[in-house]
């Protein structure tokens, strides 16, 4: 059977999962996603929103999710306070957080607020306090990396919502939204990644064909 690879834009409040285990009857990706046996390549904290990859491809989704592979993924934060460039600096360089120093990274304050619909719930914040967003690229994925290493700087996170992954990005979509990835984007997806994970494309890729 062919294989299932799609992009859905997560909303706020939705977990990363089919399934709520804990019986809470929360948001799950099964009230969005109605193709089977397709799992997600990485995760998002329920509280955050953004691009994520499902895959029925276990090879490519383990691939996508280890760490020593090193793929890109893009993080907006709104961030309580105003990222100064000493604070840009030090995320960039890495953090420690939880005895753990991060990985190099790419940080950057955007120039305007970028472009997303209105979050709901929106957000909570002190209207004494000045809010900014960052666009932090990391090529690795702790639990709930973003949010600490904001906090270690002293700007506390208020909305996160991840952008792009590799230069698959949210182009087109909205909240609980979802498509197939189209033979260019695989295309794309292979030639942005390490060898071992183009070599693993490849044969899938072959006449572009759209498995």
């Amino acid at each position: 059977m062919p294989h299932r690879h799609l992009l859905f834009y997560k909303p706020y409040g939705v977990l990363t999962q089919f399934t709520d285990e804990s019986g809470a009857g929360r948001p799950t990706l099964k009230d969005f996603i109605p193709v089977p046996e397709v799992y997600p390549a990485g995760r998002l904290d329920h509280d955050s929103e953004g691009l994520l990859l499902l895959t029925s491809d276990g090879a490519l989704q383990a691939r996508l999710t280890d760490p020593r592979y090193a793929h890109p993924r893009t993080y907006w934060a709104q961030v309580e306070g105003i990222a100064e460039q000493d604070a840009l600096r030090r995320l960039a360089q890495g953090v420690t957080i939880q005895g753990y120093l991060t990985r190099p990274a790419t940080a950057r304050l955007l120039p305007a607020e970028p472009q997303l619909p209105p979050r709901d719930p929106p957000i909570r914040f002190r209207k004494s306090i000045p809010t900014s967003w960052i666009e932090l690229i990391l090529t690795e994925g702790r639990n709930r990396q973003v949010r600490r290493m904001t906090a270690a700087v002293g700007l506390p996170t208020l909305r996160l919502v991840r952008a792009a992954i590799g230069g698959l990005s949210l182009q087109g979509l909205r909240p609980g939204q979802w498509r197939d990835l189209t033979p260019d984007e695989l295309l794309q997806l292979g030639s942005s990644a390490p060898q071992a994970l183009l070599a693993a494309l490849r044969p899938r890729l072959v006449g572009k064909r759209y498995w």
